[in-house]
């Protein structure tokens, strides 16, 4: 039984969080849980404490890689950038693509959220449409809710 369980009449009884004809299925969620606080981060399910990756484009041990992905940056620099100084590529659509995220500004960089708080952080350097470098922050809470600073 794998040293989960005790076998008796040739059947295993697994311990508590063990499953399987030989105990070799843990129950067990934590091995599966990705950064972000979420079971196989969101993108699969966690079977006998390993991830299967659902989403094809994520793999990893807890689906949280993925190589063809655009990064958390570029992909939100249009909504940011619209937000947060009214032009780029998504002007004219900004009300109805760009309301996914809490915006705050700051006066500067060094008002940006810093690495260590509870909440994944990316740190962004993006060209505007005036190629112009503009910097922000995008970080997801535990509650599902995006929050972005931008530096005026």
């Amino acid at each position: 039984c794998t040293g989960n369980g005790i076998c008796k009449c040739r059947v295993c009884e697994c311990f508590p969080n063990f499953t399987g004809s030989a105990c070799d299925c843990s129950l067990d969620t934590f091995p599966c849980t990705a950064s972000n606080g979420q079971i196989c981060n969101g993108r699969g399910t966690c079977e006998c404490g390993t991830c299967n990756c659902t989403d094809p484009k994520f793999q990893g041990p807890t689906c949280e890689m993925c190589q063809t992905c655009v990064g958390v940056c570029a992909e939100h620099k249009d909504c940011v950038q619209c937000r947060a100084f009214d032009k780029g590529e998504k002007k004219e659509t900004c009300s109805q693509e760009c309301m996914h995220f809490n915006m705050t500004r700051v006066e500067s960089r060094d008002k940006l959220p810093q690495p260590g708080q509870p909440d994944p952080l990316s740190h962004c350097k993006e060209k505007d449409v005036d190629d112009c470098w503009f910097y922000f922050t995008y970080s997801v809470n535990s509650n599902g809710d995006a929050n972005v600073h931008v530096v005026e």
